[in-house]
């Protein structure tokens, strides 16, 4: 409990600094200066008014200086990472299993923001994280890297066919990030892509009933934050669902 605790602390740390790399990274400016400042004001941000969800619920949602709001998706992408965190130690054992998660899940969360909001998956985080995933692979298990290497290349692959069967359909940022997920995932990489698959069909079967199926078939959507959940799924639930298929079906 302890372990987990420190964990989600952590994680709201972390999704504090998550929140600016989905704001600046795809703008080009650096991660690490100028510090924050509200967006209206620019006045810098005091450190008491920095605190990782508290001080958005202090200030109530709104910069001190200028009280010009502040948006709810801050204080929600810490909390979001403390937990994805929290969860990450309280369901794995093993320095292995528990770095892979903690990266995986500190790449996710910026994927899914800057896909969402300038439809790009950045080369800079699916390339620091196939790095990372291979790096902490060769420490933690030597011998599990050749699986991770088939995975990512089984992952990237598969979605690369479907990027060549539907040009436009789906971008060579989602290949990519498939073949991040394949390499920090292993073999549970299936259920990332069946969770993403799955999940982005019944959105576009929404977005068609709405909007009716000519406008709804052009309708643009981002397909980043679907491999991200779905890579949150297999990350969290990914083993005992590929033990639950190979008991059941093999």
């Amino acid at each position: 409990m302890l372990l987990v605790l420190i964990a989600a602390a952590g994680g709201l740390l972390v999704g504090s600094f998550l929140n600016v790399v989905a704001w600046r990274l795809p703008r080009g400016e650096s991660l690490v200066a100028p510090g924050s400042r509200c967006p209206a004001c620019e006045h810098p941000v005091r450190p008491y008014d920095n605190v990782p969800v508290l001080s958005w619920l202090a200030l109530r949602g709104r910069c001190r200086d200028c009280r010009a709001p502040i948006s709810a998706r801050y204080p929600l992408v810490e909390a979001l990472t403390a937990a994805l965190a929290a969860a990450v130690v309280a369901t794995n054992d093993g320095a292995h299993d528990v770095l892979l998660g903690l990266a995986l899940v500190a790449l996710l969360v910026p994927i899914a923001l800057i896909d969402l909001d300038h439809r790009i998956v950045p080369n800079r985080l699916t390339a620091l994280g196939a790095v990372a995933a291979l790096a902490i692979g060769a420490a933690t298990d030597l011998h599990g890297v050749p699986q991770q290497l088939i995975a990512g290349a089984a992952a990237g692959g598969f979605l690369l066919l479907a990027a060549l069967a539907r040009p436009g359909g789906m971008g060579m940022g989602d290949v990519k990030l498939a073949g991040m997920l394949g390499l920090f995932l292993g073999r549970e990489v299936a259920v990332a892509l069946l969770v993403a698959l799955v999940a982005g069909t019944l959105v576009g079967v929404v977005v068609m009933a709405r909007r009716g199926v000519g406008e709804g078939r052009r309708t643009a959507i981002p397909f980043g934050p679907f491999l991200a959940l779905g890579g949150a799924v297999a990350l969290l639930a990914g083993p005992a669902i590929v033990d639950w298929y190979l008991s059941t079906f093999a």
